[in-house]
């Protein structure tokens, strides 16, 4: 490049300040003297690398200065960026400990450039790693690129105009590692929270599965994975299918500002839903995100404290789920009791009794005389008449009225199943708890 030749660097030679970093390519420098005609770029010779000899010279000017150049970068700091005056004192001093540190270790580097730094120990082992949860990665940048221009400012004052450029080039390459090691800071941060926030979420799920924790504690250790603790929860669980499966799911939860927490549990997965409303119809849309096979949601809950209840009936379902092998994908876990109650869940089976044959019990008694008729008789309506000496049409009005009471229609296979498992469970315990009288 010609030397004489001014404006051969950029498209445009006359930039703002504020641009240079983005404009000014290798091997130029600023020329800050023609103000007039606006800040210009210009193209230098590569410094002659400094002797031994030399390089000692320049790193007891540099060791002596490092004190000042750090207070300037402080100050400076806090002048430029109001949210660094907003830290605590200890954060504050985190800040100087690095800003020192990096100002020393990148003596110790111009001192001997074949000794390649480790920067991320020597300059941010100053601060614990926890640190990088205070600030932003995009805020140490700003850090780092302006202690950076107080060390330039100051060069002329601390090595003299000799040294400068010299000095100047080394800090361009410095500056390349610091920006290396202080996004490995934050990688290895995020890396490590992720890592912990991967093990408190199964902690959450497998407390709000068991139940017993009280709701504050629940609730604070859920608060801490961005938990809102508003509105109902569901739980749902099914196949595991990927770790891009959580990903989709997450997403899924953010974008209907829905709370979620998720739990691998061997081939297993478990999904809690905050917010959800009344009813579980978000839970529907989740189905295409579990692997193959059944996909079982559970009751609908005040609040995660109470999970437990929805957790436990969805899991029944799913090891019940099997026995219905025509059953709906995603399918409630209410919609199995039949099944669960034949599968040993003791809970569906204390259910249908409740809902089911307690309620035709202790109502009319021809609407139970009846529903076991027509279930006895193949479903035959003028069968269950001929039996009951009634009227064919008394019998459809008794069973309208057993479907308005108990929500199942005989008429239909499905249901007319649950009611013959929910009216043999009924006559057991009630004969159960005759002979125990």
């Amino acid at each position: 490049m010609d030397s004489t030749t001014q404006a051969t660097c950029s498209l445009d030679t006359r930039v703002p300040e504020h641009a240079l970093a983005f404009v000014v390519p290798e091997g130029c420098e600023v020329d800050y003297t023609a103000r007039e005609h606006g800040t210009r770029v210009r193209p230098v010779s590569p410094a002659a690398d400094p002797t031994a000899a030399e390089r000692a010279r320049i790193v007891k000017h540099l060791q002596r200065s490092v004190g000042r150049l750090s207070t300037a970068s402080l100050k400076r700091m806090e002048a430029d960026m109001p949210w660094v005056a907003q830290l605590s004192a200890h954060d504050r001093s985190l800040i100087g400990s690095i800003v020192q540190a990096g100002i020393r270790s990148f003596v110790e580097w111009y001192r001997d450039p074949a000794v390649v730094p480790l920067l991320r120990a020597e300059v941010f082992g100053a601060a614990p790693t926890a640190f990088a949860g205070v600030i932003t990665l995009q805020q140490t940048v700003e850090l780092v690129r302006l202690s950076i221009e107080v060390v330039e400012e100051n060069l002329l004052d601390v090595v003299g105009e000799a040294d400068v450029t010299s000095v100047r080039s080394a800090i361009d390459s410095y500056a390349r590692e610091v920006a290396f090691a202080t996004a490995e800071v934050y990688a290895r941060a995020a890396e490590q929270r992720g890592a912990w926030d991967a093990r408190l979420e199964a902690l959450v799920i497998d407390a709000a599965l068991r139940g017993g924790d009280s709701a504050e504690d629940l609730g604070s250790r859920a608060s801490a994975l961005g938990w809102s603790a508003r509105g109902r929860v569901v739980v749902v669980v099914g196949g595991f299918d990927s770790d891009d499966s959580l990903d989709r799911i997450r997403r899924f939860a953010h974008e209907r500002r829905l709370d979620c927490l998720c739990s691998v549990q061997g081939r297993r997965l478990v999904v809690l839903l905050g917010g959800v409303g009344n009813d579980a119809a978000p839970a529907q849309a989740l189905a295409p995100f579990f692997a193959d096979g059944p996909v079982v949601i559970g009751p609908v809950t005040a609040s995660l404290d109470q999970a437990h209840l929805s957790a436990a009936a969805a899991l029944a379902g799913l090891r019940a789920s099997r026995g219905w092998a025509e059953a709906p994908r995603p399918v409630e876990a209410g919609a199995l009791l039949a099944e669960r109650s034949l599968n040993g869940d003791e809970t569906a089976r204390e259910e249908l009794v409740h809902t089911v044959y307690d309620v035709l019990a202790a109502g009319d008694p021809v609407l139970l005389q009846t529903v076991s008729a027509y279930l006895a008789h193949g479903s035959s309506i003028e069968g269950t008449a001929r039996a009951l000496f009634v009227h064919a049409n008394t019998v459809r009005y008794r069973l309208r009225r057993v479907d308005d009471l108990t929500g199942l229609n005989a008429t239909h296979a499905r249901d007319a199943h649950t009611l013959r498992i929910a009216l043999t469970l009924g006559r057991l315990a009630h004969n159960h708890d005759r002979d125990s009288l």
